[in-house]
């Protein structure tokens, strides 16, 4: 998969902008098909960071998975790139 393929959009809720702050994670919608695997590999090639982990799961038909960085790279560099700050 194609790494524009496989993320969908980022989701900005209250919840997700707190975990975004806390825990230096983002969470996006992705495509239903995409591994762990292939997530890691699309933020890594899309915003060009250090991804330690990848947690997914679906709810109400949807695949979201929440993307761990590293601590070099903060989320809210990337959510400002992304236009949700």
């Amino acid at each position: 998969m194609d790494a524009q393929g496989v993320i969908k959009y980022p989701v900005s809720t209250e919840k997700s902008l707190r975990t975004m702050e806390a825990e230096n994670k983002l969470l996006f919608v992705v495509e239903k098909k995409a591994t762990k695997a292939d997530v890691k590999r699309a933020v890594e090639a899309l915003f060009k960071v250090k991804v330690i982990g990848v947690n997914t799961f679906i709810i109400a038909g949807k695949k979201k998975a929440y993307v761990k960085l590293g601590a070099e790279s903060p989320a809210i560099d990337i959510a400002t790139q992304l236009g949700m700050m």
